[in-house]
């Protein structure tokens, strides 16, 4: 799998040079049911079309940003920084943190 991404702040990069955070998902409200914890933790759709991700920039800058891509192709549709009422977060369910800028584990 090799296709470029772009990071908001250095611009088109090789996907090597960042780490997948997951399908980018809406928290449910605090607090959760047992059943909405476990589909926002554990439940990704995986679509086979275009869907919106969380990357981190692993190797550069070191940002979390969503990138809006089709899985079917790896074409990258565009990029950016999360919003301050963006309400979905990195799943953890692949290791990644639970906010951008937290170590992960």
């Amino acid at each position: 799998m090799s296709f470029l991404l772009t990071c908001p702040h250095c611009g088109p990069r090789e996907v090597t040079d960042f780490g997948y955070g997951g399908e980018s998902v809406t928290r449910p409200d605090a607090p959760p049911s047992d059943r909405a914890r476990n589909r926002y933790l554990y439940f990704r759709v995986n679509v086979a079309g275009v869907q919106r991700e969380w990357w981190y920039h692993r190797s550069g800058c070191r940002s979390w940003f969503i990138a809006e891509r089709d899985t079917r192709t790896n074409a990258v549709l565009g990029t950016e920084l999360p919003g301050a009422d963006e309400e979905s977060r990195p799943g953890r369910a692949h290791g990644a943190p639970i906010a951008p800028g937290t170590p992960a584990r």
